[in-house]
């Protein structure tokens, strides 16, 4: 497979304080080995249960508290081994995937992990199918067979990228005898084989991480104590930082203080890596929106300035975006600014015209409150009322949960959402997004989209794909069930007493939390 993670790990930027004598700077009086280091975001868990969530702030935890059979090293684009010791395609129809388990993995229990509990793990995902979960990840996955430490997984149809799926978080292992087959599990205990075991969890507050004794994998075994914090907003999370109550901080920060960051900060380092994660607007197309009609999302995409998002919103820290894949990924292209190269209320006018569609359209805007995203949704308002074709209504939502509920309920005729890329691969940006029963749950379905998803998949040469997957940004930039706005590269700020915080993401998801330490 060609490689592609250079988008993602990219140039890592360390920089900070420099000299011998600022490295023995402590955070605070009284704070060094043996306390448990603080970790700050805005992000959200919304599920502890694997079976139950799909976004950044869950899988951040799920990839310190649970295995999965493969991971992916940082720098490398690779699926290895990690609760597996080894896994590969069986025959050349890549409709079969093999795993066999490591003889020494243990839930941190103690309990043995058999190729039962893989079974489990993966067959309550597709029966309990949340809304908020990841069953759409293993749209091709048709059963899975376990015998002794063997599982099989029988695909419904070729998918070079399955062994990608299986490195995520989507495919955290879980205890058969603790998680409901056909439910998601109550409560906040968690069973798992990673790194960390799960002490301590207040929802929406805190989650206290210590070092798993019985953990063998991949990851380095982890030396500290780990206490996430969670924070309602950007704001919250700039002023923990600045009252030294975190030494890490790690999305999101406000535009402002990243677009401040400089080598010249006291006891700050800073890491800039990657570049893949998205934001979009997407569109409600299911019928009695506004939105069902491809010419009002055409004409949102004939105005959408997303030179004037990046400078006036995000201080230049976005890049703008005119395609699902984005740039530095195989595949990327440009169809967005290929058929509207530059924002023109004429061309907005007359495709609404010519549809004999009355103005101002009016259209309901959902937005989750955190970190720029109220900011980035007025301005929004303002370009698409200044045209005098539109009338938006801004719909705030404080909670995640609640947010994720109303978009799947089409209380919206568009909203805009993140994304970060599970695997490094065009495939993620496309499939999760626009395939059949897509996470997104916007109604929209296109057999075209997905016979050129199901294409795509079933290279094993991932350059082969390219040219299909051009193609499909092509279709999507013409229906438009989605409008991309920018991508962003992925920042983690850190004290000088730290070590490790550049290892902590790469910009996929992943949090490597094993590998902070004390100095």
């Amino acid at each position: 497979m060609r490689s592609v993670r250079s988008k993602v790990i990219a140039a890592g930027l360390v920089l900070g304080v420099a000299g011998a004598g600022a490295w023995q700077l402590l955070p605070e009086e009284g704070r060094g080995s043996g306390t448990a280091i603080r970790v700050g975001t805005s992000d959200v868990v919304s599920s502890l249960d694997p079976a139950g969530a799909y976004d950044a702030g869950s899988w951040a935890l799920f990839s310190n508290v649970y295995q999965s059979l493969l991971t992916i090293r940082p720098g490398s684009d690779t699926p290895v081994p990690d609760a597996a010791s080894a896994c590969k395609f069986i025959g050349q129809k890549l409709t079969t995937y093999q795993c066999e388990l490591r003889p020494d993995v243990k839930f941190s229990s103690g309990r043995q992990i058999t190729a039962e509990d893989v079974k489990h793990s993966f067959d309550r995902i597709k029966a309990i199918n949340s809304d908020q979960g990841p069953a759409p990840l293993f749209n091709t996955l048709e059963s899975v067979k376990a015998e002794g430490r063997v599982v099989t997984f029988n695909l419904s149809a070729r998918d070079a990228t399955f062994p990608f799926k299986i490195a995520t978080g989507a495919a955290s292992i879980v205890d058969r005898e603790k998680y409901p087959a056909d439910a998601l599990r109550e409560g906040v205990k968690v069973d798992g084989s990673g790194p960390f075991t799960l002490a301590s969890y207040a929802a929406g507050a805190s989650a206290g991480l210590k070092p798993n004794a019985t953990y063998k994998g991949q990851g380095k075994p982890a030396k500290a104590s780990v206490t996430v914090k969670y924070f309602e907003d950007s704001a919250q999370l700039d002023r923990a930082w600045q009252d030294r109550a975190v030494e890490v901080a790690h999305r999101e920060m406000p535009p402002a203080v990243l677009a401040g960051l400089n080598p010249g900060l006291k006891d700050t380092r800073y890491q800039a890596s990657g570049g893949t994660e998205t934001r979009s607007v997407v569109f409600n197309v299911r019928q009695g929106s506004p939105a069902a009609q491809p010419a009002v999302r055409q004409a949102v995409a004939a105005v959408l300035d997303r030179a004037a998002l990046a400078g006036q919103v995000y201080k230049g820290t976005v890049t703008p975006l005119y395609s699902l894949v984005p740039a530095g990924i195989a595949a990327h292209s440009t169809p967005f600014f290929d058929t509207y190269p530059a924002p023109n209320g004429a061309t907005a006018k007359k495709l609404l015209k010519d549809a004999r569609i009355s103005t101002p359209v009016q259209l309901s805007l959902g937005v989750n409150v955190r970190g720029a995203n109220l900011a980035e949704a007025d301005e929004i308002k303002r370009q698409l009322e200044s045209t005098g074709l539109f009338q938006l209504t801004v719909k705030p939502v404080e909670k995640w949960g609640d947010f994720q509920k109303g978009y799947a309920a089409g209380e919206f005729d568009a909203y805009t959402i993140g994304w970060i890329a599970d695997f490094p691969d065009a495939d993620n940006f496309v499939a999760p997004l626009v395939g059949a029963d897509s996470s997104m749950n916007n109604g929209f379905s296109d057999k075209a989209v997905d016979a050129l998803i199901t294409r795509t998949q079933s290279f094993s040469d991932r350059s082969e794909a390219a040219a299909d997957f051009r193609e499909l940004q092509k279709l999507i930039a013409q229906q438009i069930p989605m409008l991309p706005i920018w991508q962003k590269k992925d920042y983690v700020m850190s004290r000088e007493a730290v070590t490790g915080a550049q290892y902590l993401s790469d910009g996929t998801g992943v949090w490597r939390l094993w590998e902070l330490n004390w100095l």
